[in-house]
């Protein structure tokens, strides 16, 4: 058997991704729970800036955040394109609020660079890595760094 042709699926990743204040940023599409438009969203008084409040998805209760706050760019307009991708992290579902959602890219982790300190003007320490495609620069996020405070 020739093992030259064995694909390591760890090394394949789909990227979804998504606009928050002009950047381009990806998530690993495994991270994702589901992408929704839902924003009957319960304000907590006294949460931190980037909280944009609560909402109750199918019986359980989800944390939305406001990634453009998170990532110190200029605050997202909720809108028709607006939309909230739910991950879980740490067994608690967290929604990032995003401008718009993009396309779902395909690669590899050895296309991934590191990232560079200072990333279109957003912390570099929010990511994991970038990818260079053709036309774009797509900014790869650290969900646990994201999620971290």
């Amino acid at each position: 058997m020739a093992e030259d042709n064995i694909i390591n699926p760890e090394e394949n990743m789909e990227l979804a991704t998504f606009f928050v204040g002009g950047a381009l940023c990806g998530i690993n599409i495994l991270n994702i729970q589901e992408i929704n438009k839902h924003f009957e969203i319960t304000k907590v008084p006294q949460s931190s800036d980037f909280v944009v409040g609560i909402l109750n998805l199918r019986g359980k209760i989800v944390t939305i955040i406001d990634l453009s706050k998170k990532l110190e760019l200029s605050e997202i307009k909720q809108g028709k394109d607006s939309r909230n991708i739910i991950v879980n992290s740490s067994d608690e579902h967290i929604g990032l609020l995003v401008d718009s959602i993009s396309d779902v890219v395909h690669s590899s982790e050895n296309q991934l660079e590191p990232p560079p300190s200072n990333l279109d003007g957003i912390k570099g320490k929010f990511f994991s890595g970038v990818l260079k495609t053709e036309d774009k620069l797509i900014g790869i996020l650290d969900i646990d760094e994201v999620l971290k405070e």
